[in-house]
């Protein structure tokens, strides 16, 4: 039974908030943890998000993160909404020149978001990708629990998440 159980957890879609209200979700994001991901392989500390609502309703995307070497490395994309749906997008990250074809759109679903915008919690419905992003450069263990629970909540496999390192000093 307990196995049956367990088993429908990941058969559940997963499911996106209400919606968002994007000029409030603009600004810093830092991550807390994320699934393991090419484009990331080299970030050893600090990885930012930083959205910025554009006048034609898309919106920047600047990742940041820290290297190994000490330097940064930088990722530009541009997300839209999809559908009218606020909490349902999708970033690229290819050049514009590429933007019409499909394969180059990623979904970015904010599955868990907190009402002051201080934590939000980002993944894709084939539960491939997941990010816990919070306002605060550091959080308390009991809140990062809670987050990685609320993504367990929706049938992602937690055990695969990475913890991001938030040094005070960059």
């Amino acid at each position: 039974l307990a196995l049956a159980f367990a088993g429908s957890a990941n058969a559940a879609e997963v499911t996106a908030v209400k919606s968002v209200d994007l000029s409030r979700y603009m600004g810093v994001w830092y991550e807390q943890a994320h699934f393991p991901l090419y484009f990331q392989r080299m970030c050893v500390a600090n990885t930012t998000a930083t959205y910025s609502l554009r006048k034609d309703g898309l919106v920047d995307v600047h990742n940041r993160c820290g290297e190994r070497d000490g330097s940064h490395a930088d990722a530009l994309g541009v997300a839209k909404t999809v559908d009218g749906s606020t909490s349902k997008l999708k970033v690229r990250f290819a050049p514009a020149a590429l933007s019409f074809l499909p394969f180059v759109w990623g979904d970015y679903w904010v599955i868990a978001l907190d009402r002051d915008y201080q934590w939000s919690v980002v993944g894709t419905p084939n539960r491939k990708y997941l990010w816990i992003l919070t306002r605060d450069k550091k959080i308390p263990q009991e809140k990062f629990d809670e987050l990685v629970n609320m993504a367990k909540a929706q049938g992602f496999d937690t055990t695969r998440l990475i913890r991001t390192e938030q040094r005070c000093s960059d």
